[in-house]
């Protein structure tokens, strides 16, 4: 996870994650219009997930 992602989690979630699939961008932009923390931390998870 390179620090420019990171910090792309942390100002727009969805965008971070755009290259992980459909599903994700979409999990990552509802809880993030649910509210910030959860799209942030959603994000933050998927990026550090070792299988993808």
């Amino acid at each position: 996870m390179s620090f420019w992602r990171v910090l792309l989690s942390i100002i727009c979630p969805p965008l971070a994650v755009i290259d992980k699939g459909c599903g994700s961008i979409i999990i990552v932009f509802l809880l993030w219009l649910c509210g910030w923390v959860p799209g942030v931390i959603a994000a933050l998870v998927i990026l550090n997930n070792p299988k993808n």
